[in-house]
């Protein structure tokens, strides 16, 4: 099943905290849950102790969850007993509850107790609520980092990664990516073996290929709501062209000095980073299609089936022939 070390579970089982609130997103909670649940089955079938202590806490006993179940949980604790996690879901609940100072000085007391804490989603703008994640990398959910940067500009914002590990602090991105959080987490405490046998058992990825951009259902650059909107349908429309800085400067009707600094500081992107942004973004559907890849090459504006592999490699994580057998 997994290879380990007995004394590895030769321990106090940790205790980790799920924290809910009102309409906060099932799966936040459900997924790392399982995780460490899994973990407990796999560790007891070998005949030792079961590692984890894996509970869900809410202000009220009833949570009552985004999706319509209802979960039963634990009180918030008020005592000093030992926490080893705080894990804090996400949902769209999350922005009352960033409202409720008494709830933040909870979460904040709570994280600084325990040997780390993390958050799952949207779950992040609780903790960066704190002031915790001040100075650290964290990531959340792709469609809220625009918001997320605005409210919180003194953390390190990086859109992409599925999670990150800043210190004790943790954050992941979109729903499923507290899954990858919590085998993480496994992996760092108990060993490879044991995520490994978990992650078979959920028949998830221990480790997913990319980040979460290959999962976004809008276009970066069109989400900005800018001058070159209307540029930016013009360039979907004609991938197949070569699109150099002189055809975009002279559709935006700017000269290209003006235009390249303008461009700049509007998106902050290069046009060609934009460009080639818009052309994976696109060849990324149409492989969701099932569409051959040379046909995808040739209609995003890639000169080759090589250049488009390397554009979509170094963006997503996988080549175009690994993604279109994936999420075909």
């Amino acid at each position: 099943m997994f290879c380990h070390s007995p004394h590895v579970f030769r321990q106090i089982s940790r205790r980790i905290e799920i924290l809910g609130f009102p309409d906060c997103q099932l799966l936040d909670v459900a997924g790392p849950l399982q995780v460490f649940a899994s973990a407990n089955d796999l560790v007891r079938l070998s005949g030792l102790p079961a590692p984890y202590v894996p509970v869900v806490v809410a202000a009220n006993t009833r949570l009552s969850t985004s999706s319509g179940l209802v979960l039963e949980a634990e009180p918030l604790a008020v005592n000093d007993g030992d926490l080893d996690t705080l894990i804090i879901s996400g949902g769209w609940g999350v922005y009352p509850a960033c409202e409720d100072a008494a709830f933040v000085e909870w979460i904040a007391t709570r994280a600084k107790r325990a040997r780390r804490a993390a958050s799952v989603c949207s779950g992040a703008f609780l903790l960066a609520s704190t002031g915790l994640l001040d100075g650290r990398r964290a990531v959340t959910h792709w469609g809220r980092c625009a918001d997320f940067k605005a409210r919180f500009p003194a953390v390190a914002l990086d859109p992409d990664p599925i999670f990150i590990e800043d210190g004790k602090y943790w954050t992941s991105a979109g729903v499923t990516a507290g899954i990858d959080l919590a085998l993480a987490m496994v992996e760092a405490d108990l060993g490879r073996d044991l995520a490994l046998a978990v992650a078979r058992q959920l028949v998830v990825f221990l480790k997913r290929p990319g980040g979460q951009s290959q999962f976004s259902a809008a276009l970066t650059l069109q989400d900005q709501g800018g001058r070159f909107d209307t540029l930016h349908g013009w360039i979907l429309e004609n991938l197949e062209r070569p699109l150099s800085l002189p055809d975009l400067a002279e559709k935006a009707g700017m000269s290209e000095r003006n235009f390249s600094r303008r461009y700049r500081a509007e998106t902050g992107q290069t046009p060609a980073r934009a460009v080639e942004t818009l052309r994976v973004e696109t060849a990324r559907r149409m492989l969701e299609q099932g569409q051959p890849v040379a046909r995808v090459a040739r209609r995003c504006g890639f000169v080759s089936d090589e250049t488009l592999r390397r554009a979509f490699t170094r963006r997503v994580g996988i080549s175009p022939q690994a993604y279109r057998e994936r999420f075909a």
